[in-house]
């Protein structure tokens, strides 16, 4: 199976991504964790990005704030899908992070998320990854069957709570 990487701009946006972390856990997809920045250490996010695929990933999440750089930086240097995490910074409470995310030029496609929704980051990783992983693909639609039941159960239980308004 191909690993995830989930790559934070900063530590400090970890208490965010570690959801993005727990599906990855939960489906039993291999995933590694690092800390490079589109600014602050922006050859290394290169170089990640560039040799992630021979590296054995099939996926790359980014998680930055502020002007949020970071997946665009990762999909300028590699042919792998990247899911942007935009991260909520206290200025503008993430919108900046949002925008520079999906405004991205022609040619460099990054798939987002919305604004501190790392598990949804996760499980689109797991999507991607389960085209080619029949066995992902199963666990996948088990979940989402899951979902399913657990939504008609709880329009089970308004019904009744409806009888008594």
């Amino acid at each position: 199976m191909k690993k995830v990487a989930v790559i934070m701009g900063s530590d400090s946006d970890l208490p965010v991504v570690r959801k993005a972390a727990e599906v990855l856990k939960e489906f039993g997809v291999p995933f590694e964790m690092h800390v490079f920045s589109a600014h602050r250490s922006p050859a290394e996010a290169a170089e990640f990005a560039r040799n992630a695929r021979e590296n054995g990933f099939g996926v790359l999440i980014g998680a930055a704030g502020m002007a949020a750089h970071l997946a665009g930086a990762l999909a300028a240097n590699t042919t792998l899908p990247v899911i942007a995490l935009p991260v909520k910074a206290k200025a503008l409470e993430g919108m900046d992070a949002l925008l520079s995310s999906v405004m991205m030029p022609p040619g460099v496609p990054v798939a987002t998320v919305g604004i501190d929704c790392a598990a949804n980051a996760g499980y689109l990783a797991v999507q991607i990854l389960a085209v080619q992983d029949e066995e992902l693909a199963e666990k996948y639609s088990g979940f989402k069957e899951a979902q399913h039941l657990k939504n008609r159960e709880a329009d089970k239980k308004m019904q009744e709570t409806a009888k008594e308004i």
